[in-house]
C-alpha cells in the first residue's frame, strides 16, 4: 500500500443538473459514498462551487465548476516497474507488468501505468488500455497530433494486434476463427459486464495454436476488433476459457451467482505485438514484447 497526494475531481454543471440540490447530485454522480459522507465532506470544505466552499443546501446552476477535493488515500499495491520498448518525440511504447492498472479507477490513482509513464514522458497519454492483469505493449502518444493519428488508426482497425494466451482444453485444429458477438449481460455485483451475447456487437478473433500442454494450449490471438475482454470471452465462448480465468467459464458468460470481477487476477494473457504506421511519416512500426515465462513456447509447432 502507498499513499498518494489526493486528487481534485472537477466537473462543470451541465444543463440537465441545473436547479438540482448539490447533495442529491453528489450521491448520484459519485455513488460510492452515501449522503452522510457527502455532508461531512461539504462541512470540511472539500466541495467547492466556482472556487467557493459549498453549503449543504446549495442548489446547482448550469456552468458552475464543481470541485471535490479528495484527500490523500492509500492505494492498493501493484508492481510499478515498466520497460520502455521504443520511443521518439511523437510516441512511447512500454511493457506493462501484469497487476498494474493502465488508468486510474477502483482506488488506483498514482499506482497506474499512466502516472508512472508520465514521470518518464510528461503529458503522454495511452492510445488504448490493457486489463489490469494483462501484461505487454501499451502505446502512448506524446503529442496531440500523434495521439489523434494513432487513435484514428486504432478506430479504423489499421493497427495489427497480437496477443499470447494460455487456454484450457485441446482444440481440434491448429488455426481457427471465433466470431461470437460481445455485449452486456447481467452481473450480480456490477449490474452488467461484457460477455458472449447473441445481441452484442460483432467481434472477430483469429487463433493460432503454438504448443499443446497437459489440458491446456498456448496460442497467439490476432483480434480484428477490440471489444472489452474480447480474447477472454471468445476463447471461453469456443469452449476454451483462459487458464485460471475467474470470470469467464466455458460459454463465455459469467455464472448467474458470479462474485468475480473483470479486474480479478488468475488468467494468463499478454499483448505481444503492435504494428502501426508512424504518425510522423507513415513508416511501418512493429513493437514486440517478450511474454512472461509461462507464455513462452519451445518454437516447435503442434503436430498436424
Amino acid at each position: 500500500m502507498r499513499w498518494n497526494q489526493g486528487f481534485d475531481y472537477r466537473t462543470q454543471i451541465a444543463e440537465e443538473a441545473d436547479g438540482e440540490a448539490l447533495l442529491g447530485y453528489l450521491v448520484r454522480r459519485y455513488g460510492h459514498s452515501p449522503l452522510r459522507e457527502w455532508e461531512a465532506r461539504i462541512a470540511a470544505g472539500l466541495v467547492l462551487l466556482d472556487s467557493t466552499p459549498a453549503a449543504t443546501d446549495s442548489v446547482l446552476r448550469r456552468g458552475q465548476l464543481l470541485v471535490w477535493r479528495r484527500p490523500r488515500w492509500q492505494e492498493p499495491s501493484a508492481p510499478l516497474a515498466f520497460t520502455v520498448l521504443a520511443e521518439d518525440e511523437e510516441l512511447v511504447a512500454v511493457a506493462k507488468p501484469a497487476g498494474l492498472p493502465t488508468l486510474p479507477g477502483a482506488g488506483f490513482l498514482e499506482t497506474t501505468l499512466l502516472h508512472q509513464v508520465r514521470q518518464h514522458a510528461p503529458g503522454a497519454a495511452p492510445v488504448h488500455r490493457l486489463g489490469r492483469w494483462t501484461s505487454g505493449v501499451v502505446l502512448f502518444g506524446r503529442t496531440a497530433a500523434a495521439r489523434a493519428d494513432l487513435s484514428r488508426q486504432w478506430a479504423a482497425g489499421e493497427i495489427a494486434k497480437t496477443y499470447r494466451a494460455l487456454a484450457t482444453g485441446n482444440p481440434g485444429g491448429d488455426e481457427f476463427t471465433i466470431m461470437h458477438p460481445i455485449g452486456p449481460v447481467p452481473h450480480p455485483l456490477l449490474g452488467s459486464v461484457h460477455a458472449a451475447s447473441a445481441t452484442g456487437k460483432p467481434a472477430t478473433s483469429h487463433i493460432a495454436v503454438l504448443e499443446r500442454r497437459a489440458r491446456a494450449f498456448l496460442c497467439d490471438v490476432e483480434i480484428a476488433t477490440g471489444r472489452p475482454h474480447q480474447i477472454r470471452i471468445h476463447l471461453a465462448a469456443a469452449g476454451h476459457p483462459l487458464v485460471g480465468d475467474p470470470l469467464y467459464p466455458a460459454g463465455g458468460v459469467p455464472e448467474a451467482d458470479a462474485r468475480a470481477l473483470p479486474g480479478d487476477a488468475g488468467y494468463h494473457l499478454h499483448a505481444a505485438e503492435l504494428c502501426f504506421r508512424h504518425p510522423r511519416d507513415g513508416s511501418r512500426v512493429m513493437i514486440r514484447c517478450e511474454p512472461p515465462p509461462l507464455l513462452r513456447h519451445s518454437g516447435v509447432r503442434p503436430p498436424a
